[in-house]
């Protein structure tokens, strides 16, 4: 016993028979092979051992007194507790309708006397390793059922974090917008005063442009979770690279100029004026690493953006050969570069770098933004069919490069936006009734102070039901109707003078105003009752065209001057390295190049020109180039270079 007790079970067997000899032939080798083994004489014991231990096999002879062993089986299957127990027949019966008997009651298998040991063993050891793996999927099958489970909650607490998000953001997107079409609504009426002198001019038109990047800097947030969903696409158009990279320079400038910091953009001569791609997604791409550059750059450092054409195969003609239009236009490899001299990101955190809501640790001292600038730049850096990465050293500086397809295009495929004004109405028309329906005051003021001049006749309610007080009163052609108002909604405002109007015979032009991105879709508008709508904020042109569909208004307008396509252009493609400069400076008389300084610093373009035509003769490479950067308007570089040569 001793040594049977030392060895590992491999199960538990029931012997069945009611002839002593063959249990204790049975249970001896069972017993030496490592199996815990019992026995039983007749049927009822059988059952009664199986149910108060279940074993893991049962050997189970047939003919048995009182029982035999088909009724035992029948019995043992019928009983949920022991339903499961395979159970093998061995019997002196040979016979196939004895098989078929014992396989019909429920049997696993079927062993003929006399037996052969080995056969024994082969075939319980079978039945238990069935047994073991029917039990593992048994099991497994349950875990499954039970992470199925478990996944199904947190399919659902995401789904409700979902939803809680997508209410989160509509509310944000409404609160951002509303302010924000005053702002620009404001500049469009104060460009307006023909009293204003040019500077102010400029600086509404700055104001307006600035908002419009904000503008542009809320959407582009707000569509983070529409990129997680898959849902952004690749809006290509064709468009002036070079006029994009002035508008961002400008854009920087002021902030750059605040911190002292040196901002230089850089066009390799190779790199197309007019491409086509995704314009917004790059524009976003380049803000957000210049915003970044500026923001982690000590007070004079340096930033630069550099541009470059990587081909991806050798071009069969010149660029300006190549007809945009046709499909052997071979795409390239625009390669940005955005390299500062800032505070540098620690090695561990880059490779958490363009994970959402991350920030460094710089980031955080600094204490703005969300921390999604890099996720949202490499979604769509991917999305333009490219791959960004960064180089940073502690301390020292950090570059970020990222590279886009596009294709080339040419400048009669930019589209230049009408540059005319609305100034008042045709003569002989009605006199049009305007209701301005908005919650927000300043932003029924804009309405207001947008159309009144223009000649209609505008009048203002701050909910639904002083809308539908005035609608019946005063009989507007046209209801300007924001979407989220107290007391009435816009929604409840419109089914109501819909219904109204079925008893009056007339119908107003109704055109929703929303500030949110989610929470309304234009179905859900259209079907409310609406004829069109207008999201928040708007263009003024935009309002005027509305009413000129619906109404058929028709209108005066003035003339504005407009810049020709590619006419922001500061960059002198062919611009000269520094070294270039320095080493033909270090030849001139240290007086011309001080004068040439005084006279860049004072910002005197005439006698810089002046200084320069002196030297043409004895010294023309060096001239020229000092002419193709006054040229461009470069005095600050012409400052920077003979500044250093002074020194």
């Amino acid at each position: 016993m001793t040594s049977t007790q030392t060895k590992e079970n491999k199960g538990n067997i029931l012997i069945v028979d009611d002839t002593p000899e063959n249990l204790q032939v049975l249970s001896a080798t069972l017993s030496d092979r490592g199996y815990t083994v019992r026995g039983v004489i007749n049927g009822k014991m059988a059952i009664r051992a199986a149910r108060s231990g279940p074993p893991d096999l049962i050997l189970l002879d047939i003919k048995m007194p009182e029982m035999d062993g088909y009724e035992v089986c029948m019995q043992l299957k019928a009983d949920p507790q022991t339903s499961e127990i395979p159970v093998i027949f061995i019997s002196a019966l040979d016979e196939v309708l004895d098989k078929l008997t014992a396989f019909k009651v429920g049997g696993v298998d079927f062993i003929t006397k006399p037996f052969h040991v080995a056969e024994v063993l082969a075939r319980i050891e079978h039945q238990l390793t069935i047994q073991r793996l029917k039990q593992q999927l048994i099991e497994r099958n349950k875990e499954l059922q039970e992470e199925i489970i478990e996944r199904k909650k947190a399919e659902e607490l995401a789904a409700a974090a979902s939803l809680a998000k997508s209410q989160f953001v509509a509310n944000m997107s409404h609160e951002l917008r509303t302010p924000l079409n005053a702002i620009l609504g404001f500049t469009q009426v104060m460009s307006r005063d023909s009293l204003l002198n040019q500077e102010n001019l400029e600086n509404l038109r700055i104001i307006n442009r600035s908002g419009q990047h904000l503008l542009e800097l809320i959407n582009d947030v707000l569509d983070l979770s529409k990129i997680e969903a898959g849902i952004i696409g690749l809006d290509e158009r064709s468009f002036d690279l070079y006029q994009l990279l002035d508008t961002l320079e400008e854009m920087f400038h002021v902030k750059a100029e605040t911190k002292k910091l040196q901002l230089k953009f850089s066009v390799d001569a190779n790199v197309p004026q007019y491409i086509k791609t995704d314009e917004k997604k790059l524009r976003v791409c380049l803000i957000n690493l210049l915003g970044n550059a500026i923001k982690f750059t000590l007070d004079g450092g340096s930033i630069w953006l550099r541009a470059s054409l990587a081909d991806k195969q050798p071009q069969p003609a010149a660029a300006s050969e190549i007809d945009p239009n046709s499909t052997s236009a071979q795409e390239s490899l625009i390669w940005f570069e955005v390299e500062d001299t800032g505070v540098g990101i620690a090695a561990a955190e880059i490779d958490t770098l363009f994970d959402a809501f991350v920030q460094t640790q710089a980031g955080r001292k600094a204490a703005e933004g969300t921390g999604l600038g890099l996720t949202i730049t490499k979604k769509y850096v991917q999305i333009m069919g490219g791959d960004i990465g960064v180089v940073s050293v502690l301390g020292e500086g950090t570059s970020f490069k990222f590279n886009i397809r596009v294709f080339p295009a040419s400048s009669s495929e930019i589209t230049v936006a009408t540059l005319q004004r609305v100034i008042g109405l045709e003569i002989n028309q009605p006199v049009y009734r305007i209701l301005a329906v908005d919650d927000n005051q300043e932003n029924r003021r804009l309405l207001v102070k947008m159309l009144q001049p223009i000649g209609f006749e505008v009048r203002e309610a701050e909910n639904g039901y002083q809308a539908v007080e005035l609608w019946e009163s005063w009989q507007p052609h046209l209801i300007w109707l924001d979407t989220r108002m107290p007391v009435m909604d816009g929604f409840e405002t419109v089914r109501q003078i819909r219904t109204k109007e079925k008893q009056t015979q007339r119908r107003t032009v109704i055109i929703a105003l929303t500030a949110s991105t989610f929470e309304e879709k234009k179905g859900e508008i259209i079907a409310a009752g609406c004829d069109d709508f207008v999201r928040k904020p708007f263009q003024e042109q935009i309002l005027f065209d509305k009413m000129a569909c619906y109404l058929r208004v028709r209108y005066l307008y003035q003339e504005l001057p407009r810049l020709p396509v590619g006419a922001l252009r500061r960059y002198c493609v062919s611009e000269k390295p520094d070294s270039f400069f320095r080493g033909l400076l270090a030849q001139m008389p240290q007086s011309w190049v001080q004068e040439l300084y005084d006279a860049a610093n004072d910002v005197n373009e005439e006698l810089a020109i002046q200084i320069v035509d002196r030297i043409w003769e004895s010294h023309p490479t060096l001239a020229d180039a000092l002419k193709d950067l006054l040229a461009d308007y470069r005095l600050d570089k012409i400052m920077d270079l003979t500044q250093s040569s002074l020194k």
